[in-house]
């Protein structure tokens, strides 16, 4: 089948499924191997990027899904019911770093950095599909452990976990002082 073909199918594939799809699954349904579609969809992304189109072509640990330009929101804004802006506290955020940054973790591994309960954030986070359960640990008791989503990944204009900054010594060593005066005495904390 012709590249251009291809291109068609998979652009009508990603649009109609609307969430991301994986590459080997694309190959299959296309009956390509996986290294050719992979060309395929990156030459794809690179075209929309050159082009003044309204979409754009994402990848998404090792998934890919076609989604709004992010200059077109303001007129999609117009047309649409503005839906609901979910804001996260700084609770939420300190306890979606820790899952990012420590996963897969465990709620009491969240509470033992975080020095307090954080059933509450790990749930708003569930509930607003940014943190999901990856199973139980093989341990007494077979805690949840807990990690980031695809919608985490979109929300945060990252490929994948990899892709999320570093963070240097210095800093960590400020975030270790401030958690130690919080608590107001020694710590002992892994991070």
């Amino acid at each position: 089948m012709e590249k251009e073909k291809l291109k068609g199918i998979i652009e009508a594939i990603l649009f109609t499924m609307g969430e991301s799809v994986s590459a080997d699954r694309l190959a299959g349904v296309l009956e390509i191997p996986e290294e050719e579609l992979n060309f395929i969809l990156h030459e794809m992304q690179v075209e929309y990027l050159k082009e003044d189109r309204g979409i754009c072509l994402i990848e998404l640990s090792g998934a890919w899904q076609i989604c709004t330009k992010i200059e077109t929101y303001d007129y999609i804004r117009k047309l649409v019911v503005q839906p609901k802006k979910r804001s996260l506290t700084d609770v939420m955020l300190e306890t979606l770093s820790i899952i990012a940054y420590k996963q897969p973790v465990t709620k009491q591994e969240i509470e033992a950095i975080r020095g307090v309960k954080s059933d509450f954030a790990v749930n708003k986070l569930i509930e607003y599909g940014l943190v999901c359960e990856l199973g139980r640990l093989d341990t007494v008791g077979r805690p949840i452990v807990f990690g980031t989503t695809e919608d985490f990944l979109r929300c945060f204009g990252v490929s994948s976990i990899e892709d999320l900054p570093d963070i240097d010594e210095v800093t960590r060593q400020g975030f270790m002082e401030e958690a130690i005066e919080e608590v107001g005495g020694a710590v002992d904390v892994e991070v």
